[in-house]
Order: C-alpha cells, then structure tokens, then sequence
C-alpha cells in the first residue's frame, strides 16, 4: 500500500460562485477536517479550520444560494472553525467522483491554500492511485508531489517532530525562547535540554522548518 501527496489546481468553473464584491475576501488557509455527503438530500456537511477574516467568511457564506447553514466557533482572532452544509454542486460531484475509487483513502486534512489549490494526501494500492489519477478531469491541473510507501507526515506534527524535537520545543517555549520580545536564550534552551548550544540550534531549526513546511502544506 502506497500514499500520495498531491496538489491540484481548479478550474475557474469548479470555484465557488463567491460575490463579486468580495474578490478581496482573505483566507490564508483552510483545513477540511471532516466531511460527509448524504446522497438523499445530496448535499455535504463538513467541518474546517480556516485561518483568515472570519466576518468576511461569514458574510460571503450567507450570500451564496449553495450553502444552507453557516456556523462559525472563534479559536483566536484570526483563526476559526466552520462547520456548513451545503449543495453538492455538479463541480464537486465530477471531481469527488475520480476520488471515489475502492481501495482509495483520503487522509485528512484536505487543505486549500488559495481559493483553487488544493492539496490531499491518498492511500491505497497502486491501482487504484493510477486510476485517480486517470478520473480527474482533464481541466484540474495535478502535481504528484510524492509516491511513496505511506508515512502520515502529512499534516500531524505528531508525524513530523520527533520526540526530542518536541522535548525542544517546549523547552524553547518555557524558557521564553519565543516570547515576543525574546526573554529566555539559546543557552537556557540548552540547559533544559542538556545539550551545547549547538545541538540546541539545530533542534529548533527543524523544528521551524518542519512548522513553515505544514503551514504552507508542503
């Protein structure tokens, strides 16, 4: 069994019809957590965490036909979660549709860093990758970032740090390594951690490339 990390780029006509007015709407990012689609009513249930202007996100979801239920729960000032119910369009049916092949897993999140990129990562065996691949539509333009026997590094830190990676991290926290403005140094990070200062740089390096790398999706 494999997995796959893709990234898609969407065609004009799959975005949703979002009002003129709001061209200028700011979501940096968003995080498809959980969704499911009920084939009686055909529309979908989905549960995201966006990062981006929550009052915006709100006004626009009103205005479009599609959506029949909008909830918004705050985490921080410029984070959120949505949890909405909409239409299945006949856009998000045909591209659901190359994703629904037996044998396939999509492993959350599903993440959108702009309004048409997305990126998904995709277990299962051989086969059944190639025949995605072949499904999706000949407009949605695909990327096979990589192929490989799965490692869920996708998205979870607990896939991407390790254990001493994580031990630095708190340490750095503690410490005040990350206080704004910085009131605990490296050498205190390398005197919780029992370690030069040297080794102490290069733990949080990794971890803040590794914590860039899951904020931009990559």
């Amino acid at each position: 069994m494999q997995s796959t990390d893709l990234t898609l780029r969407l065609p004009e006509w799959m975005a949703l019809p979002v009002p003129q007015s709001q061209d200028g709407l700011e979501v940096h990012r968003e995080e498809l957590l959980s969704w499911h689609v009920d084939p009686e009513t055909e529309r979908v249930r989905f549960l995201s965490v966006i990062a981006g202007d929550r009052e915006a996100a709100r006004e626009v979801a009103t205005e479009l036909d599609v959506v029949h239920r909008f909830e918004i729960m705050p985490i921080d000032e410029d984070t959120f979660y949505a949890y909405a119910v909409m239409d299945v369009r006949a856009a998000d049916e045909r591209l659901m549709r190359a994703f629904d092949e037996p044998g396939l897993v999509i492993v959350p999140p599903v993440v959108y860093t702009a309004s048409s990129t997305v990126h998904v990562t995709v277990l299962g065996e051989p086969d059944a990758l190639a025949s995605l691949l072949e499904g999706v539509p000949d407009d949605v333009e695909i990327d096979v970032d990589r192929v490989s026997d799965h490692r869920h590094r996708a998205e979870t830190l607990a896939g991407r740090l390790t254990a001493r990676q994580f031990e630095a991290m708190e340490a750095a926290r503690a410490v005040g390594y990350y206080d704004v403005p910085r009131s605990g140094s490296l050498a205190d990070v390398a005197t919780e951690l029992e370690c030069s200062e040297s080794a102490a740089s290069t733990l949080l390096r990794t971890v803040e490339s590794e914590l860039v790398d899951a904020a931009l999706g990559r």
